[in-house]
């Protein structure tokens, strides 16, 4: 039992849920997994437009854009009884210059050990969980232009083994000549491999399988386990600000999504901002997808600024068809 629902494990953790082709590629594709409420909400298409603390995520260039430094946390309950977290700073070193660090992470909980000789469990657990660590520098190069970049240590556990690895996402940001028409580009996930390896892969091996003398059972060796690639993701994205007064702010994105695990989408979304205060937010998922699960979306957030800071919380909702419904919460400071 412990060896089966490990493998289970092993596999999630390596092949996407939702792919159609290529299935089975990449491994960590938790770092597919989409970050924060606002961008949830907006079906993903935020790539030219994030302007917050997970900008960290969707496009490193844009946190040199922030008005103000921000921290947010950022929590959701995510398939089969899983916990996906994730934390950010964006600081702002000066007008033009930010600096950034971020944790994701999912974590698969524990399990009671089983085995043949104890059915009911042995009193020992087993766990499992997925780990990002980023550290972003972001730049504006000119008055409309802005780069970024994030270095990335992964990290991946199933009971006593793991699999590391080490990745860079570069983005980019362009404010055009017409007003409120901005695009984005972001790379996610250029990196290393990863290999399980821990100490259950070491097992006792009879190289001689004949009977004869100095025949020794007990000699030390090691499975190997395959190495996979990271889900390289390229996107592309317009974002437009289609009404801008004092009160209202309304926007769209698209993006254009080339994922190396599965075929290439697009989502679009939109935002509705009253008085800097109040958001409406809603999207569609993984447009040209046709057998992919996760299609709309929808979430609200409201901001309050004190002056010296101002806090925001932010809620989404996505529709999963018959897998279940995903509720994001995120909350954000800035100063």
């Amino acid at each position: 039992m412990k060896n089966s629902k490990i493998i289970l494990l092993i596999a999630l953790m390596t092949v996407s849920a939702f792919a159609q082709s290529k299935v089975g590629t990449t491994a960590a594709n938790f770092l597919t997994i989409p970050v924060g409420p606002r961008a949830s909400a907006m079906g993903g298409a935020v790539v030219a437009l994030s302007n917050d603390a997970t900008g960290l995520f969707w496009n490193a260039a844009s946190i040199s854009r922030l008005p103000k430094s921000e921290f947010a946390v950022s929590y959701s309950e995510w398939f089969v009884g899983t916990k996906y977290n994730w934390i950010g700073l964006a600081y702002k070193l000066d007008e033009n210059n930010s600096f950034g660090i971020s944790i994701n992470q999912l974590d698969y909980g524990e399990e009671e050990i089983t085995t043949e000789a104890s059915p009911q469990g042995t009193g020992a657990n087993w766990s499992a969980s997925d780990m990002a660590l980023g550290i972003t520098y972001a730049r504006n190069l000119t008055d409309r232009f802005s780069v970024g970049a994030t270095m990335k240590y992964i990290h991946q556990q199933i009971y006593h083994e793991t699999a590391n690895a080490f990745a860079l996402d570069i983005g980019l940001l362009f404010y055009t000549q017409v007003d409120g028409l901005r695009l984005g580009m972001n790379i996610t996930n250029f990196g290393t491999e990863m290999q399980m390896a821990g100490k259950d892969l070491f097992q006792r091996i009879d190289i001689d399988y004949k009977p004869s003398s100095g025949n020794n059972e007990n000699i030390a060796g090691a499975l190997s386990t395959d190495s996979w690639t990271l889900p390289l993701y390229f996107t592309v994205g317009l974002g437009y600000d289609v009404i801008k007064s004092s009160d209202w702010l309304v926007s769209t994105g698209l993006d254009a999504v080339y994922p190396n695990n599965q075929t290439t989408f697009l989502n679009a979304g939109g935002e509705v901002v009253w008085n800097d205060m109040i958001s409406f937010r809603g999207g569609y998922h993984s447009i040209m997808k046709s057998e992919s699960l996760d299609k709309w979306s929808a979430g609200v957030g409201v901001k309050y600024d004190f002056g010296p800071f101002y806090t925001k919380i932010d809620y989404s909702y996505n529709d999963y068809k018959f897998f279940k419904e995903i509720s994001k919460v995120s909350l954000s400071i800035g100063f």
